[in-house]
């Protein structure tokens, strides 16, 4: 037998894999299906019979070093080795491993055994280079790899993935596979259709996944599977792969090394795709001369969590197994598997507070037995236990079928690495940081409530923003449930293996996550487009506490907003700059340059906002409508903070969460638009908001304190200027009436005049939109002030029948928007009709309202739970029983 020495005149040799393994037979070549427990199975049985002394496995040869580490206590698949470029860490590559992967079992046999374990595809340096020459986008390249039984398909075909391709070979970053060659053929399918399968995944369980070892010649499975992909490779070829061949000759010649080092006691794990060319004879010269002049980068390689989730995903970072839980169920399965899985089944549905009873098990076992025999299957599959389950479990629903394929047949396995794997600098500070704060990475997502004024919650929050900056998207902002101060944060939080290249990615900027957070928000800030950008920028600063940032990106944001003209620009972007200002109350951070700013932004918006809303049409008025509010909001957060001596003496909180003391407090929140609202007595003080803590920051300048009333005139311009669109001038009479500075009786007029017959219909309506509506709470005042309900009652009565219809969709997207309580009372108050008891707001007018006189009935029956709620029963003191029925009515009414 020539094992293609140094003479170069032959290639790998040996006969085939038949019956028992004979001395001179050569090595011994293993061809699987990637992440195939029945396949897993059949190699461990098989190195066990055959001891060879050393094992290759199809991967990339730089993680050699990193072998060792699978023997680790605390490893646990599911994992991945992952390659990326040194100067481009973006560019990278995985390799997913689950516990019934076959590469993965050779890997802890030869552990277990202590034999020698190597990889021996195509080196990570020239995957990575590949796709960078073909001009990928910056994605690593994805070679052709049919990973043992299927070629790859390109995405506009049938998608291979879906019978257990690519998690052997490498998985291009990002969300679609990177471009590659189609092959014509699915080997599954042609071997599934020689055999009568209309089903290429139910054939193969059926031969392979479901087979047992105990019984026959381990090599058996082997021997004909090699010759199926032979005859297969023979009657096909290769689809034209220039990839395949170059991967193929160099495990040639890494098989022909081991063989001048070990003889013929070599085993080699791989893709049975790949055994007819292994097998075949080729010279050392030829498959040097296919490797020569490869392009290359210097790349690093260290192992990865992995999860179930993204092993069932068929593109990007997938690997294409539809049911990895079922698989792993399978493999680690002793004996009994549908009877286990369907107990597994039983809990679940137990858990969810379904009724399923031992009885239910033993039935739905009794069923998938019988399909199974009914289909001509060795043992039922995962759809004769999904069809059980449906019939005896779910009682035909496939509603628990979901939650069953979620938790079980895919799972939220998340695998685990141990800390001596190597890692990038901030990879490892992250873990650090993760450690100490308790906060631990995990598959299945989850809602994370923190308390900024607990310290540890502080810093976690500080952590997430930190790495959202950096583009690790590991949390993600969620609504609050019943609070909506700014000292409690909702995240949802769920950890995805890509995350391990978006942290490597990130290490550019710095080695520790405070370094690198810092460098990229600075970065970001000189690249940004646009002044909104900027502001948004600034706000992600001090949520995520970058002092030594901050600086660089408010010198930026003062130099774009001195150029800006654009008053919409201003106006968009001055309410995330306010915004800001609220974190000094709850994170300590000083905010003075930033109120500076801000007011100098607010003055240029008043000066340039009466002009800009002249002469707009439909569209460009909503717009500037929606920007009048959020100004609105903006000045009355920031003239709370600008007037630190306005607060009245009190009670204030203490930064980390400490008890009251000193002086008034104001924490913000949101109204219903999302507009900044300040609500006294519930924070620090806003002394401390511009200060911080310590009372270092800079003061606002005495000019900045005069910002609200500048807008109120801004305001009044606006409510009195024809040539700005109705919805604008509404809404301005609006905020006026919210604040106190348009009396009710002012705004009657106002309202009165707009309805007048002079006033174009659409006009009218667009007025009264801007004044009751885009959920700005219209509604109640609608419903509370009986005057304004009786004008609006009586214009729209009176407007003609032809402007009607033109009239029409603007008030009904109007009132719309109200709650649907809001619109069951307007409607019960005009059905009801106008009484002659008006609102308080109109009674001096003598303007007819739509309230009626006291129901006296109806304000009896409240009596009797009144006297409950008051305690005013007939034992009680006789000072509370002397509270007689017209007390009790007038409380009712």
């Amino acid at each position: 037998m020539d094992a293609g020495g140094e003479s170069g005149s032959g290639g790998v040799t040996g006969g085939g894999v038949h019956g028992s393994r004979e001395a001179g037979a050569g090595p011994l070549l293993l061809g699987v299906r990637h992440h195939g427990p029945g396949s897993a199975r059949s190699v461990r049985a098989a190195l066990d019979a055959a001891r060879p002394r050393v094992v290759l496995i199809e991967g990339p040869p730089e993680a050699d070093a990193l072998i060792p580490l699978a023997a680790e206590e605390d490893m646990r698949p599911p994992v991945a080795l992952l390659a990326h470029a040194v100067d481009e860490p973006g560019r990278s590559a995985f390799w997913p491993l689950a516990e019934f992967s076959p590469e993965w079992v050779a890997i802890r046999w030869a552990l277990d055994h202590e034999v020698p374990a190597r990889f021996i595809d195509l080196p990570a340096t020239h995957t990575l280079a590949w796709g960078r020459h073909e001009g990928d986008g910056g994605q690593a390249g994805r070679p052709h790899d049919p990973v043992g039984e299927i070629p790859e398909t390109s995405p506009s075909e049938a998608p291979s993935d879906a019978h257990g391709t690519g998690p052997s070979g490498e998985d291009a970053v990002g969300d679609e596979p990177a471009p590659h060659v189609a092959v014509r053929v699915d080997p599954l399918g042609v071997l599934a259709e020689a055999a009568g399968y209309d089903d290429p995944e139910r054939w193969w369980e059926d031969v392979v996944e479901h087979r047992g070892t105990g019984r026959g010649d381990v090599f058996e499975p082997f021997t004909v599977l090699e010759e199926a992909m032979g005859v297969l490779r023979e009657t096909y070829g290769t689809g034209g792969h220039d990839r395949d061949l170059v991967r193929e000759a160099y495990m040639r010649l890494q098989m022909r090394a081991a063989q001048r080092e070990f003889g013929d006691d070599v085993a080699v794990v791989c893709g049975a795709w790949h055994v007819p060319a292994l097998r075949r004879k080729s010279t050392v010269a030829a498959d040097k001369a296919l490797l020569k002049g490869l392009p290359k980068v210097k790349a690093d390689m260290t192992w990865v969590p992995w999860t179930y989730r993204r092993l069932s995903r068929h593109s990007g970072y997938g690997a294409g197994i539809d049911s990895p839980g079922w698989y792993g169920h399978l493999f680690g399965a002793p004996d009994r598997p549908v009877e286990r899985w369907l107990t597994k089944v039983a809990g679940l549905l137990r858990d969810e507070d379904r009724i399923v009873s031992p009885a239910h098990v033993i039935e739905a076992v009794r069923l998938a037995e019988t399909l199974a025999a009914m289909r001509g299957r060795p043992l039922p599959g995962l759809s004769e236990t999904t069809d059980a389950v449906r019939a005896v479990m779910g009682e035909g629903s496939d509603v628990p079928l979901a939650l069953v394929h979620d938790r079980l047949v895919v799972g939220d396995v998340l695998g685990e690495v141990p800390q001596s794997a190597p890692a990038v600098p901030l990879q490892r500070d992250l873990d650090r940081i993760q450690r100490r704060l308790r906060l631990r990475p995990e598959a299945v997502e989850r809602e994370l409530e923190l308390d900024l004024r607990k310290e540890n919650d502080a810093e976690r929050s500080r952590l997430l923003h930190r790495l959202r900056l950096l583009g690790v998207a590991w949390g993600e902002p969620a609504a609050s449930r019943g609070s909506t101060g700014t000292f409690r944060e909702t995240w949802r939080l769920r950890w995805e293996p890509e995350l391990s290249v978006r942290v490597a990615e990130a290490g550019v900027w710095g080695t520790t996550v405070l370094a690198a957070a810092t460098a990229k928000a600075e970065a970001d800030a000189v690249s940004a487009s646009a002044l909104a950008d900027v502001t948004a920028l600034a706000e992600r600063c001090l949520l995520a506490e970058l002092p030594d940032a901050l600086p660089t990106v408010m010198q930026i944001l003062a130099d774009r907003a001195a150029l800006d003209a654009d008053v919409g620009h201003l106006a968009q972007a001055l309410p995330a700059l306010v915004r800001s200002l609220r974190y000094g109350d709850v994170r300590g951070t000083g905010t003075g340059a930033l109120t500076e700013v801000a007011a100098g932004l607010a003055e240029r918006v008043f000066v340039g906002l009466p002009p800009a809303c002249a002469a707009l049409d439909a569209e460009a008025a909503e717009e500037m409508r929606r920007h009048v509010d959020a100004v609105h909001g903006s000045v009355g957060l920031l003239a709370e903070v600008a007037s630190p001596a306005q607060d009245p003496p009190g009670v204030s909180g203490q930064q980390g969460g400490g008890d009251a003391s000193g002086p008034s407090a104001t924490v913000t929140g949101k109204d219903d638009q999302g507009a900044a609202t300040a609500v006294p007595g519930q924070g620090l003080s806003a002394a401390t908001a511009v200060s911080g803590p310590d009372g270092r920051g800079d003061a606002p300048s005495p000019a900045h304190r005069g910002l609200r009333g500048r807008w109120l005139a801004v305001l009044k311009v606006l409510s009195l200027r024809d040539t700005v669109p109705g919805v604008i001038r509404g809404r301005a009479v609006r905020l006026l009436l919210d604040d106190g500075e348009l009396a009710h009786d002012e705004a009657a007029r106002l309202m009165g005049l707009v309805l007048s017959p002079g006033t174009a219909p659409g006009d009218a309506a667009a007025w009264i939109e801007g004044f009751v509506g885009g959920g700005s709470g219209g509604g109640m005042l609608l419903v509370h002030d009986e005057r304004l309900l009786g004008l609006v009652d009586a214009w729209l009565t009176g407007v003609p029948a032809e402007a009607f219809t033109d009239v029409l969709p603007l008030l009904r997207r109007t009132f719309s928007a109200y709650e649907p309580g809001v619109r069951r009372t307007l409607g019960e108050l005009v059905r009801r009709g106008r009484g002659q008891r008006g609102s308080a707001a109109g009674a001096g007018a003598g303007i007819p309202g739509f309230g009626a006189d006291l129901d006296g009935d109806r304000a009896d029956a409240v009596l009797p739970v009144m006297r409950l709620l008051l305690g005013l029963d007939d034992d009680h003191d006789d000072d509370l029983a002397s509270a007689d029925d017209n007390d009790l009515a007038g409380v009712a009414g």
